[in-house]
């Protein structure tokens, strides 16, 4: 069981949910065009970050955001959930090192991207966007709160993010190969530990993670090196040309279930054999709404109160409908303007505390 003197304590993704980070949306900017922005974003949102990197979103997508977000926290609370919200900043403010600058984006608005929960640690990743080098910053003061009072925090190696961790030939390198995701068809190389928190996904004593276009095999190691004997971090590959988080491909229920995108998983990765894999439905999503960061199936980015209860986008009737039939319970929650920023109820999280402990899930 987790530690009730410790403030930091998840060891999965559906126990039951005691206390959770929750983003904001104020003062997020766009991204400036970058080679990793072209890797990972729709293309029809292209012509949008060349037209208005360093900008604003628009004002009234911004405030029907925080709307949203601002209701999902009233709806935790009056579950009996602890919220805390990272610092407001202003992400149009330039910044750089000696090799580059660039200007923020939204990072605080989703918190799982940005920090890792392991048992009673939050490990900060590095973010493979230079618009997100200071992505962690909002959270400080939240994480120093939690370190004061008992819980490990540490940081990944500060990446340089010059050129040479970047590929601009990514593209070209893709074609037939046995790896789903060569090496050089990632927009980031092996010049350093790269990583985002969104492409982990924890399942008691075993993590999984995938290798993407915002994680390599370096921060990959660092993360397995870090963790030691308390985690078994597993690589796992899914049929996606454009990897970035798992949590809108492979998301996982209770023990025993998970929600997979069907045009990603064409079959479960080798320790869930026995698993049931419930496919999503097509999204409700209309094809032509605008989608900044990410694809429509940002739909199935739920976020589990316990293992019965599931915070679900409220237009999304046919995957509530089939969770029904799946035996769990969904709580619809309008979320779509934040879905066209780039997360679901998973991304727009931290789970901080569920009542559990580090079980063993599987057998090697």
């Amino acid at each position: 069981m987790t530690d009730a003197t410790n403030p930091v304590g998840s060891y999965n993704e559906w126990d039951p949910l005691e206390e959770v980070i929750v983003g904001v949306i104020d003062g997020a900017a766009v991204p400036p065009w970058h080679p990793a922005i072209e890797a990972t974003v729709p293309p029809e949102a292209w012509e949008f970050y060349r037209r208005n990197g360093g900008g604003a979103f628009p004002a009234e997508q911004v405030e029907a955001a925080r709307e949203e977000l601002d209701g999902f926290v009233r709806i935790l609370e009056d579950a009996g959930v602890t919220v805390r919200r990272p610092d407001p900043v202003d992400q149009s403010r330039p910044f750089g090192t000696q090799a580059w600058q660039s200007t923020g984006g939204s990072s605080h608005t989703f918190p799982r991207d940005i920090a890792l929960v392991a048992g009673d640690q939050i490990v900060e990743a590095t973010m493979g966007w230079r618009s997100y080098y200071f992505a962690t910053h909002p959270f400080r003061t939240i994480f120093k709160d939690y370190f004061r009072r008992g819980a490990g925090w540490v940081a990944a190696p500060r990446p340089e993010l010059t050129d040479a961790s970047y590929n601009p030939g990514y593209a070209a390198a893709k074609g037939p190969s046995r790896d789903p995701f060569p090496p050089e068809s990632s927009v980031i190389t092996e010049f350093e530990p790269i990583l985002d928190a969104g492409d982990f996904m924890r399942f008691g004593r075993d993590i999984l993670v995938q290798r993407s276009h915002v994680t390599n095999r370096f921060g990959i190691a660092w993360v397995r090196r870090l963790l030691g004997d308390r985690f078994r971090v597993r690589e796992v590959a899914f049929v996606d040309d454009h990897p970035m988080h798992m949590n809108a491909t492979f998301v996982p229920l209770r023990p025993g279930k998970v929600l997979i995108n069907p045009e990603r998983v064409p079959e479960p990765p080798e320790p869930f054999r026995g698993w049931d894999m419930i496919v999503c439905p097509e999204p409700a999503i209309p094809a032509d709404q605008t989608m900044y960061f990410c694809s429509r199936w940002i739909a199935m980015n739920t976020l589990m109160l316990d293992q019965e209860r599931i915070f679900v986008e409220a237009q999304e009737t046919e995957l509530m409908r089939l969770l029904e039939k799946e035996g769990f319970t969904p709580i619809p929650v309008p979320f779509r303007t934040v879905n066209t920023f780039g997360g679901g109820f998973h991304c727009a999280t931290l789970d901080v505390r569920r009542r559990g402990g580090p079980e063993d899930y599987f057998t090697d």
